[in-house]
């Protein structure tokens, strides 16, 4: 598109609670694999410079707030962009609303939807 979105409204840049106002507020709790996790790291380092990463094992343990237009878009940019650096990546996130409504993904699907 013109602007530099995709069809989904994203820009392709994962944003943080830092970045201002643009969207609403989540809670992100998430588990990421990969066949490589030395490719993975620093692109996990580089997006949740504010927010918690931890390795166990071949996985990290993510713990961070982000602002978007919702829960699913921010998935996938998140995805894609891990997968950019080693395409055997999984993520199994949950994202939770400032309404505190929670959504749990597998990769790109979204498994369970939850409101208060």
């Amino acid at each position: 598109m013109e602007d530099g979105r995709d069809r989904a409204g994203s820009t392709g840049k994962v944003g943080t609670s830092s970045e201002g106002a643009r969207g609403r507020r989540f809670r992100l709790s998430a588990r990421v694999s990969s066949d490589r996790p030395e490719a993975v790291a620093p692109v996990l380092q580089e997006i949740f410079a504010k927010g918690s990463v931890t390795r166990r094992g071949d996985e990290f343990l993510v713990e961070a707030e982000m602002t978007g237009p919702d829960s699913k878009g921010l998935n996938r940019t998140l995805l894609s962009r891990l997968r950019r650096s080693e395409k055997r990546t999984r993520l199994r996130a949950r994202w939770t609303g400032d309404d505190g409504t929670e959504e749990s993904y597998f990769d790109y699907v979204l498994k369970k939807t939850s409101r208060p």
